[in-house]
């Protein structure tokens, strides 16, 4: 049995309007000193809470991402927020850009339930990679965000939030993926079905490294890099990486399974990896080593990467629940798990639920 924390949250911050609680579907998690900022899959909303002197995390505060972005739909369309870092005063975060299947429905008849797996939908606001300012209290310790702030070690500066170029349907990184050698063919499949799908972002200075659940092609996972550039009117693009493109694709052989998160730790990269299509599969941690001291493309053999550990998951009667989805580094031996679709187990009350502690050891 691992380590445990709960994590509580607030019973009027905590339920979206379809009344799911933001602890059934939390989908990334990020430690920023004493606070965890996680997020929910369902939701446009950004969540903080700080650790208590028992050890749990409380105090729960919600921020609509409305607040600081244009999102391309106002109507509170699920941004399916799937990855999170920081970087320079920044807290950059991304949609998964992926496409949904239609889910049958029992109680409808046999051709209903046929007819509504060709059914293939898309949420304007998946189409996001932005970042907010977030700033340090130096009172409380707590990090808040903000629309625009000034630099707090540059006065004359100014930190404004901003987003790659998008509309409802698309953005600057789907459009070069819709032209990419390898990746091209999955737009139009739909995430569950090994089409394209985010999940992870992870940042080192001014290089953002994102996370593919999906595709995996013949057992390799991808790791997309970029380095996002800001305008004069605050709109970001991407800055020419290599001769061809504005973007670095990194494989990595996980022997099948996808990226659900991705975390940078020095020069390695934490990858918490798991099934990419909807099945209950082995989900473990790697650590790619030195996976930041490269400028150039990589293709990361097995042998290549060190298998941490695994992570608990849900199979018979709780087939389909405890999905690994955020990670969070504690300290050098300590990582936190976060989980979409808890067991029974593991909630607690009607407002927590509880997250894994896992040892990697020294490796």
């Amino acid at each position: 049995m691992s380590e445990q924390i709960k994590l509580c949250f607030s019973p009027d911050l905590s339920l979206n309007a379809e009344g799911k609680h933001v602890r059934d579907g939390l989908s990334t998690a990020m430690l920023l000193g004493d606070n965890l900022w996680l997020s929910c899959d369902e939701r446009t909303t950004i969540e903080r809470l700080t650790r208590l002197p028992d050890g749990t995390f409380g105090k729960h505060h919600s921020f609509d991402v409305h607040a600081y972005l244009d999102l391309p739909a106002q109507d509170k369309s699920e941004i399916d927020i799937e990855g999170m870092g920081m970087a320079d005063h920044y807290l950059w975060l991304v949609g998964s850009h992926s496409l949904k299947r239609k889910k049958p429905k029992r109680p409808d008849s046999i051709a209903k339930q046929i007819k509504s797996l060709s059914k293939i939908k898309s949420d304007p606001n998946r189409y996001l990679l932005a970042r907010i300012p977030i700033i340090q209290d130096p009172a409380t310790g707590d990090y808040t965000l903000h629309k625009e702030v000034t630099h707090p070690d540059q006065p004359g500066k100014m930190l404004r939030a901003g987003q790659l170029r998008g509309d409802k349907t698309s953005n600057l990184l789907t459009e070069l993926m819709e032209q990419d050698e390898h990746i091209a063919p999955f737009m139009n499949i739909p995430g569950k079905d090994n089409g394209f799908d985010i999940e992870g972002l992870a940042i080192h200075g001014s290089r953002i490294f994102i996370g593919l659940r999906g595709p995996v092609l013949r057992g390799w996972a991808m790791v997309l890099e970029v380095e996002p550039e800001e305008d004069e009117k605050g709109m970001l693009h991407l800055k020419q990486l290599t001769k061809e493109k504005p973007y670095r694709k990194h494989f990595l052989n996980l022997r099948g399974k996808g990226i659900r998160e991705l975390r940078i730790h020095g020069n390695d990269m934490y990858l918490l990896a798991g099934p990419t299509m909807d099945l209950d599969g082995v989900i473990a941690i790697y650590r790619w080593r030195n996976a930041v001291d490269g400028d150039t493309e990589q293709v990361v053999h097995n042998n290549e990467l060190e298998r941490l550990c695994e992570v608990p998951h849900g199979t018979g009667e709780n087939s389909g629940k405890d999905k690994a989805e955020g990670l969070a580094i504690l300290d050098d031996q300590r990582v936190l798990v976060v989980f979409d679709s808890p067991t029974d187990e593991r909630t607690v009350g009607k407002n927590d639920v509880m997250a894994d502690v896992l040892r990697l050891g020294e490796g």
